[in-house]
């Protein structure tokens, strides 16, 4: 990778009563907070290793730019389709707010030397930034500045990391992507040569589940529903809610009642040749398609996403909301699926990750 220092804005924490609804409004009203005196610039260039602190754990990476090229040339590798609809937004909020206000989470396979280096760093100093947010959630930023250290970090990177994976920022790493091809052919000014990143290992990065809540049964009734699904479930009833404890296992929300369903051996025969076998893809095929009759589950407005962090209850207030729907809670994706996703140029399902931990607009802002 290719690492380039930063003159990074910050918040004036002193200025913030309410850490939670400051940042929350930063994505759409940064320009006026900044030209209200809520940020400021710094003198010099820097990286800057950002860590987040919970009850449970922490999370250590780096932001830096990196060269556009480099997702270009394919050593940041997605593994999402992205929409035109969606890169002429980010445009649009780029444009409005002149600055990217966080930076694109990547992740790459953990490298001992570069954990030493950050936790070394970490250590011997007092944090430039601490935020505190909610649910006990601490945001601290280091600035790495001197010439010294920038080179050494860029080396490691330039020796360790060949490659990385969009956790999170598949939409502004493409729309960086734009604006950068848009300043070579002359139809923009401005420094788009580079990608506003944080680099995180994989093992601090979390991947959590992300579930469907179906308001369509594709005028089956409850029970001829199970019967199409037994074709390729094993089904027990549950006597309690709960998510699926392995891959190749969900459970399912039906008229009120739960169960737990477990792929058929055929059907694993069946993608036996697959590189990658996701739940998602096989209920996608095997449900959503040939029992529902639903092919774009992208756009579907029948289709809800629950992110796996709002639990059981985040599903069911989704389901009380239907007349008629049917729930699934599928297994969290783990990260060397979405690395060998990535690595062969394919994407995963629609809304297949829940990446942790999230990252806030405004902590550090880099201004265009």
């Amino acid at each position: 990778m290719q690492l380039i220092p930063f003159r990074a804005t910050y918040p004036q924490l002193n200025k913030i009563d309410d850490p939670e609804d400051f940042f929350g409004a930063v994505k759409q009203d940064y320009r006026e907070f900044y030209e209200q005196g809520y940020f400021y610039q710094a003198e010099q260039p820097a990286f800057y290793i950002y860590q987040i602190q919970r009850p449970e754990r922490s999370h250590t990476g780096l932001i830096a730019n990196v060269a556009i090229k480099d997702f270009l040339d394919g050593k940041i590798r997605q593994h999402e389709h992205t929409l035109s609809a969606k890169e002429e937004k980010q445009m649009l909020l780029l444009h409005k707010r002149r600055a990217a206000v966080k930076p694109v989470l990547l992740t790459y396979p953990a490298v001992d030397r570069i954990r030493q280096w950050l936790e070394q760093f970490v250590q011997e100093r007092e944090a430039a930034l601490s935020i505190p947010f909610a649910r006990e959630e601490v945001h601290k930023c280091w600035p790495v500045a001197s010439a010294a250290d920038i080179a050494a970090l860029q080396q490691l990177f330039s020796e360790e990391v060949p490659v990385t994976y969009i956790a999170d920022g598949h939409h502004r790493t493409s729309t960086a992507a734009r604006m950068y091809q848009r300043m070579v052919d002359g139809e923009v000014d401005g420094p788009f040569e580079s990608l506003f990143a944080a680099f995180f290992p994989d093992h601090d990065i979390e991947i959590r589940d992300f579930n469907r809540v179906i308001t369509y049964l594709n005028d089956h009734t409850p029970v001829n529903f199970l019967a199409h699904l037994s074709k390729v479930f094993e089904i027990d009833p549950m006597q309690a809610p709960a998510c699926p404890g392995r891959k190749f296992e969900l459970t399912m929300h039906l008229d009120g009642g739960w169960y737990r369903l477990r792929w058929k051996e055929h059907i694993l025969l069946e993608y036996a040749d697959e590189p990658v076998i996701l739940d998602a893809m096989l209920l996608d095929h095997k449900v959503m398609a040939k029992v529902l009759g639903i092919e774009d589950v992208r756009n579907d407005q029948r289709v809800k996403y629950v992110e796996g962090p709002k639990g059981i209850d985040g599903l069911l207030k989704q389901v009380n909301k239907a007349e008629e729907c049917v729930a699934f809670c599928l297994y969290p994706v783990q990260m060397e699926e979405v690395m060998a996703v990535a690595d062969i140029g394919q994407v995963l399902p629609p809304k297949s990750t829940w990446f942790e931990p999230r990252l806030k607009n405004g902590v550090l802002v880099r201004e265009y």
